[in-house]
């Protein structure tokens, strides 16, 4: 017999049937006594995929057997046999379920493995389907334990490192099933050699686990909401029925009268919580959460290894670890889910109009996301009055551009005043007239309105802080986060791997190595590397800059020269607009060049907590991005023609270079220009492009490899992928900085200089109408769902959101400054050119010649 073939025997009835079996037959389904007319010799292969049926089943059934024509069979009849019996993927909800349709899969590991002979696989398959069903360690030994090969059968031989993989996952595994967790493994999917770990949490370990990690659940006890009365019902009755269209239809965005008390869970009191539905009691999230904190704190010792599931993913020994969607959120009879709910009441373009189901989503992503959705739409709502406010600023200044005296007297032909040259040797005098249209245009942000703009945005930056601290802890009080403390979390997995190779050096010298830990001496070498590399960058940044200023200067000199009148008029607006897009492009790449940097340089740093590391990542990164971002900026606003010099004593770069001048108007129209591209070009490349464009390509390329796949094999082809393995296919969540990083730089470019730009909050809040959808959009389709995360704030964001806010402040009062002494400057304008003006030409004039 072929060694990749079973026996087929003939089973009575009472023979015994599951776990407990003979382990000869176990996993392998046999056929009925109406259909073994069959010699005992003739061999078939069995999908491994189907573990066998569970004791109270009576009776044996046909389950999906393969190549059932090598016994006689026509292809035919083998598709008529698996339609008669009943489709064991339907009973556990393609892959929401164990097996049994009873148990729901809380969490998902993956790992990669090297297909071997079909008895070895069919050997480890029947072993994981013990350990689904096992109740105790004693009964069922470890995995990879206890199960032998067929007479004859031969081990092939195997990578040492892969035996090594497999020995931490079975040891991992047992030590999970010893903790209480109940596992189901499927290696027999369309997704070739990648198995999937399936993991249940029964009632008692949720309630342990809920105990010791003080999860407030809801009680019996319930009370009543106060009501406004009077006047204020009236009124917030008018504004709930204004407000309904544009109100989420999901039943956790309706106002509530009644409010349940919650408690820290306990084992001890559960007959003061609603315990009327346990299987609702814990919900998804809440599920995978406790999972995922078992999964941390259980531990692999093999080889000295001290590992919980970040060391195992970090190691490679497991792929991915991830919980499940609710199920589809599009086709034909779809089961409703949150899922499904917040596709069509959230992530789409549609209801771009309608608040966001905030409760919602906390119930679905956890605290953490909720949080973040929470700020960007509180974010979005205050940008509406400012970009009314800048609107009216804007049109403001198209009203009175006809009125403006400083542009009507630069745009007459009769005072037509001489300018010196605006670089050496090549440049030639110029007339006022000429930057007529620049004058006119600077007007529509540069005018007395925008006085007013600049105050209004620096109040309107506090406030918005002050709301947010207002909304956040509301959002504390309804999502009973009150009393929450967030606790020390578990060491990273590069942390322990430092600590264990320290102590195993001072092993080695025969040196105590208790409670062992990293000090300052241990992180100096990365401590001075962080320190000269954001300094590196920083100086980076600087001489990019310094370049485009080279490169503005030098095309200004060429172009001057120009044969054409139209060229020469027009040389400031090409080189500004050339060398924004310069710095645009620069900025692009250096940001994700930076964010590299960034993570690299708190990698070496080893800190010791995720919220550690997460906290460093974030500050290194956003100082990177916001001199990248705000450097070229801050040069127009502060810098540029502050050091020009006078006629006969300009000031020189490489004693070759003038150093530039702003425009007869002022840098402000500059700095509008500056701003505008920026800001615009980094939202609509940066922010929606890449986001949109990048997962779209990677899906794309996931699906041609999957078709690929499919070609060859029809049966895979037919065959609806479980739950676990769609998910799979998706992106992995990576977490929030890199949203709340686009959304902080976008806030700088609203407050900071927002006065060159009263159009500025407009698209700001176009663009953020779009980016709620798109991250909505993204978190649902695009990711693997990510586990809850506890949290009452929005953590150091908050912070740097203070720091750019105050900074907003001294830039605006520095711009009011700056913009009020414009009037001193044209009342002295007339005078300085009919006393001054005859001189400064002899001397431009005098100048010219010398040179």
């Amino acid at each position: 017999m072929d060694k990749d073939e079973i026996h087929l025997r003939r089973l009575p009835a009472a023979a015994p049937w599951g776990p407990h079996g003979d382990s000869e037959f176990h996993g392998v389904d046999f056929l009925p006594d109406d259909l073994s007319e069959a010699p005992d010799e003739t061999g078939m292969r069995v999908n491994k995929k189907y573990s066998c049926l569970p004791a109270e089943e009576k009776g044996i059934h046909i389950i999906n057997i393969r190549a059932i024509e090598d016994i006689g069979y026509d292809q035919h009849e083998s598709t008529l046999l698996n339609s008669l019996s009943k489709n064991p993927d339907a009973d556990c909800k393609y892959g929401l379920y164990f097996r049994d349709g009873k148990r729901k899969v809380d969490y998902i590991l993956v790992y990669h493995y090297k297909k071997s002979s079909s008895g070895r696989a069919l050997a480890r398959r029947t072993h994981h389907n013990d350990m689904s069903v096992r109740s105790t360690k004693q009964d069922h030994p470890l995995p990879g334990k206890g199960v032998q090969l067929e007479m004859g059968e031969s081990e092939p031989p195997a990578d040492s490192h892969e035996d090594d993989k497999r020995f931490r996952r079975e040891e991992y595994e047992g030590n999970l099933v010893e903790a209480g967790l109940e596992l189901e493994h499927d290696e027999d999917t369309k997704i070739h050699g990648v198995g999937f770990v399936k993991i249940h949490a029964p009632w008692n370990v949720l309630c342990r686990e809920a105990e010791f990690l003080k999860l407030k659940m809801p009680t019996k006890k319930m009370y009543q909401i106060n009501q406004t009365h009077g006047l204020l019902k009236k009124i917030n009755s008018v504004i709930q029925k204004i407000t309904e269209p544009i109100q989420p239809k999901v039943a956790e965005h309706k106002p509530q009268t009644v409010k349940r008390l919650s408690y820290p869970f306990s084992r001890e009191k559960q007959h003061l919580f609603d315990l009327s539905d346990r299987d609702s009691f814990f919900d998804s999230k809440t599920r995978s959460t406790i999972v995922y904190e078992i999964l941390k704190r259980t531990t692999c010792t093999k080889a000295k290894y001290s590992m919980g599931i970040t060391s195992l993913l970090a190691n490679g020994v497991y792929s991915a670890a991830y919980p499940l969607h609710d199920g589809d959120y599009e086709g034909e009879n779809v089961e409703p889910n949150d899922r499904k709910l917040l596709c069509e009441e959230w992530a789409s373009y549609g209801v771009f109009y309608k608040y966001q189901p905030i409760d919602l989503v906390r119930k679905y992503f956890g605290e953490k996301i909720g949080l973040y959705f929470a700020w960007l739409g509180v974010y979005t709502q205050m940008l509406i009055p400012a970009s009314i406010v800048g609107i009216i600023v804007f049109l403001y200044g198209c009203a009175t551009v006809d009125e403006n005296i400083p542009s009507m007297e630069m745009c007459d032909q009769r005072n037509n005043i001489t300018m010196c040259p605006l670089c050496d040797r090549t440049c030639s005098y110029w007339k006022m007239s000429s930057a007529c249209a620049t004058a006119r245009a600077s007007h529509l942000f540069d005018n007395p309105a925008t006085v007013f703009f600049s105050v209004f945005m620096a109040l309107w930056a506090a406030t918005f802080m002050e709301h947010w601290k207002r909304k956040q802890m509301r959002l504390n009080y309804r999502w009973d986060l009150t009393g929450f403390e967030e606790e020390e979390d578990h060491p990273r997995a590069e942390y322990e791997a430092k600590v264990l190779e320290k102590s195993l050096r001072k092993e080695h010298k025969h040196k105590e190595t208790d409670k062992e830990k990293l000090t300052w001496k241990d992180r100096f070498p990365a401590y001075l590397t962080n320190f000269v590399g954001i300094i590196f960058m920083v100086g980076l940044t600087f001489a990019i800059v310094f370049g485009v200023i080279i490169y503005r200067i030098s095309t200004a000199a060429a172009l001057a020269i120009s044969s054409t009148p139209s060229g020469r008029s027009s040389v400031r607006v090409t080189v500004t607009a050339t060398a924004v897009i310069i710095n645009l492009v620069v900025i692009i790449i250096l940001d994700e060049v930076y964010g590299c940097i960034a993570r690299w340089l708190t990698q070496i740093e080893v800190p010791k907590t995720d919220k550690n590391f997460e906290e460093r990542l974030i500050f290194k990164a956003f100082l990177l991005k916001f001199v990248n971002a705000y450097t070229p900026i801050f040069y127009v606003a502060f810098f540029k023609g502050r050091f020009v010099g006078r006629p006969g004593d300009y000031v020189y770069i490489f004693h070759s270079f003038r150093m530039e001048e702003c425009a007869p108007g002022g840098c402000l129209m500059e700095l509008c220009i500056q701003l505008s591209i920026i800001m615009l070009g980094k939202q609509l490349i940066q922010n929606n492009l890449f986001e949109i464009g990048i997962p779209k390509m990677k899906k794309f390329i996931r699906y041609m490899k999957l078709k690929r796949r499919r070609s060859l094999d029809h049966e895979e082809h037919i065959k609806k992928k479980q739950r676990y393995e769609v998910d799979y296919n998706l992106e992995p969540f990576a977490g929030l900085t890199p949203e709340y990083m686009e959304m902080i730089i976008q806030f700088g470019f609203v407050t900071l200089f927002v006065a060159s730009f009263p159009l500025a909050p407009l698209f700001a809040l176009l663009n953020n109408i779009i980016e709620i959808r798109l991250d909505a959009k993204k978190f649902v389709t695009e990711l693997r769902r990510p586990v809850a995360v506890r949290a009452k704030d929005i953590g150091i964001w908050y912070n740097i959101l203070r720091g750019i806010g105050k900074l907003a402040v001294i830039i605006n009062c520095y711009f009011l400054f700056d913009l009020c002494t414009i009037p001193l400057y044209h009342k002295i304008s007339k005078t300085f050119c009919t006393v001054f003006v005859p001189h400064v030409h002899e001397t431009c004039t005098n100048e010219n010649v010398s040179q």
